[in-house]
């Protein structure tokens, strides 16, 4: 797993940085274990000025590699999404989690595009609990382009003071603004 994180740290320099950090997006969200941010991040340090660009490859290749998690999921669970679900350890939840996943569908995969939650488990569940396309594409887009957005922003905006609070702490904050705008909807329901 080292070999393949130091590869991937060394295409941030690469001619084809771009073309890297388009597939790694696009795999991370259906298979590969290395999220894009370990590539987008030096990618953003060293060009600035193409922070928005960076962001953007990210996000639309991450939302079409979701749609290839959706398609595993829905097409081919038993004999793909499952045994990568297994390898990340998530394969025990399957059945109570289609139970109410389609219910909170948009919520888990804003949760899932936004936070450290690995992507892959909820595209390939997406498809497996046949969540409306719609739903899933709409929710992706947003999530992905929050996470990949505000990152190439803080990094455009601070540079590299900034890259350790993003790579420890950004995620936990992600994570506390979801519970918050979650929590939020929940008492307005109840309160309403």
């Amino acid at each position: 797993m080292r070999r393949l994180y130091d590869w991937t740290m060394a295409q941030a320099d690469s001619r084809n940085a771009l073309w890297v950090l388009a597939l790694i997006s696009f795999i991370e969200a259906s298979a590969f274990p290395i999220p894009p941010d370990v590539l987008m991040i030096p990618m953003v340090l060293a060009a600035p000025h193409r922070a928005w660009l960076i962001a953007l490859v990210a996000t639309v290749a991450s939302v079409l590699g979701g749609l290839l998690g959706y398609g595993i999921g829905f097409f081919a669970f038993e004999a793909l999404g499952q045994p990568i679900l297994e390898f990340f350890g998530k394969a025990d939840k399957m059945a109570e989690f289609n139970a109410t996943f389609n219910d909170a569908g948009f919520w888990a995969v804003l949760i899932a595009g936004v936070t450290p939650f690995p992507f892959k488990v909820i595209t390939i569940m997406s498809g497996w609990t046949a969540m409306p396309l719609a739903t899933f594409l709409t929710t992706a887009m947003v999530a992905r382009a929050l996470r990949f957005f505000v990152v190439a922003g803080l990094l455009r905006a601070f540079g590299a003071p900034i890259r350790d609070f993003i790579e420890r702490y950004l995620g936990l904050v992600f994570t506390a603004f979801i519970a918050l705008l979650v929590g939020g909807f929940l008492l307005l329901r109840y309160i309403g």
